[in-house]
């Protein structure tokens, strides 16, 4: 059984990319070609010292992640740049790279999805037939996992009731997916947009994206497990999903390991962006669990319904949602309505001392240029041709390779 931590403790971190062509980014499907350049022979999944590769649904997709429990934040971009150096180095005489973002702009995901065809391949397939993943929400996506330990229910209770209240306001701090199909799509978060219904057919799986108000194990299991297990069963008749791996909400628990894994993160374009980022949610976690902002009961006291009022205004709009719910501002100390980027700003220079002073600096520079989906619309000014949205794509390839933000 997997060693239990305490909160804040340990950390796991999750960045996925997408393989595409050096020559025209159009998607790659060869992630088993790289793992066994690296392995020597195929492997799901390897070990590369601090860090590990695996594939993912897709077969364009590479999962890097710290391997095991991690107490070192401040190091771990430098792992990660590292481990995509590498990579693309093994990438490149198949004329191939690495591509950040959340969403690969031209993508089509009906003619060019590839499902991985080895290792959990029976649990691939069976999705494809439940959900079909030929789409945008499926194989047209990339994210960054935060985990995050707990020791029991009572550490659980804490982390999860804070963790619903920073869900609504991820997307206002890192979407990164605002064009699909060679389009500006209206949304800054396009991955988000989809990841609400793209398992409508069992709504069961992602609920309302943001986890009910339950606060043990038992009551988990009752109220998200259980059904989801009813939900399913009719359509898993060889019965080998996992309710842990079917479970979709936003924020997902791990009893099986003690942790809670956060989902909503649209991956940015380098690490040193990523990890800044998962420092600050890090870090405001823990100031809601410090009771430093509002009491247990305040926080436990939310809907999910309401919270995903709020969630909705960052998908669409990013930094600039307007929040005007002023029972969740008061949660934070704010008496007057404001924007997400303006509530992002006062929350950092309440949490900033639970972070790493190596994060600071990027944390303010994402804060004042704005989400990386903003940047990418402001670098496209009055021009969204397929040329000019390319050269920000290659843009942003050069920037996960040097590990530097893109500041256009």
């Amino acid at each position: 059984m997997p060693k239990s931590y305490h909160l804040f403790e340990v950390y796991g971190i999750e960045l996925e990319y997408m393989l595409v062509s050096k020559t025209d980014l159009k998607v790659q499907p060869i992630v088993d070609q790289l793992l066994s350049l690296k392995n020597g022979e195929l492997t799901a999944e390897l070990e590369n010292g601090s860090v590990a590769w695996s594939n993912e649904l897709v077969a364009h997709v590479v999962e890097i992640k710290t391997n095991g429990p991690t107490a070192d934040l401040k190091n771990l971009a430098k792992a990660f740049h590292k481990n995509i150096v590498e990579i693309n180095a093994l990438l490149a005489p198949l004329d191939a790279k690495l591509l950040p973002t959340a969403a690969h702009p031209f993508m089509d995901p009906l003619t060019e999805t590839r499902l991985w065809k080895h290792s959990y391949s029976e649990i691939y397939a069976l999705y494809n037939r439940i959900f079909n993943c030929k789409g945008h929400g499926w194989s047209n996506v990339q994210s960054t996992h935060i985990n995050l330990p707990f020791y029991d229910d009572a550490e659980f209770e804490k982390l999860h009731a804070a963790i619903r209240l920073v869900l609504p306001l991820i997307p206002s701090l890192c979407a990164s997916s605002p064009i699909l199909d060679g389009k500006l799509t209206g949304f800054k978060d396009t991955r988000l947009e989809y990841y609400k219904t793209n398992q409508q057919e069992i709504p069961e799986m992602t609920g309302l994206v943001i986890p009910e108000a339950v606060f043990n194990k038992k009551e988990y299991s009752e109220r998200i497990f259980e059904p989801i297990k009813n939900a399913i069963r009719p359509r898993d008749t060889e019965n080998i999903l996992d309710h842990h791996f079917l479970n979709s909400r936003g924020a997902i628990a791990r009893f099986d390991r003690n942790a809670i894994e956060i989902r909503l993160v649209d991956i940015q374009e380098c690490p040193k962006a990523d990890v800044a980022i998962c420092s600050l949610i890090i870090a405001t976690l823990q100031a809601l669990v410090n009771g430093d902002f509002c009491d247990l009961e305040t926080q436990k006291a939310w809907h999910e319904k309401d919270l995903y009022e709020i969630l909705e205004l960052g998908i669409k709009h990013g930094e600039n949602a307007n929040i005007t719910n002023m029972d969740f501002l008061a949660l934070f100390g704010i008496s007057e309505a404001m924007t997400a980027n303006r509530l992002w700003d006062h929350i950092f220079a309440y949490v900033a001392h639970y972070m790493d002073n190596s994060f600071l600096s990027t944390i303010i520079q994402i804060l004042e240029h704005g989400t990386l989906a903003s940047r990418i619309e402001k670098a496209l000014a009055q021009d969204a041709s397929e040329a000019k949205i390319a050269l920000v794509y290659e843009q942003l390839a050069t920037c996960l390779h040097e590990n530097k933000l893109y500041l256009p």
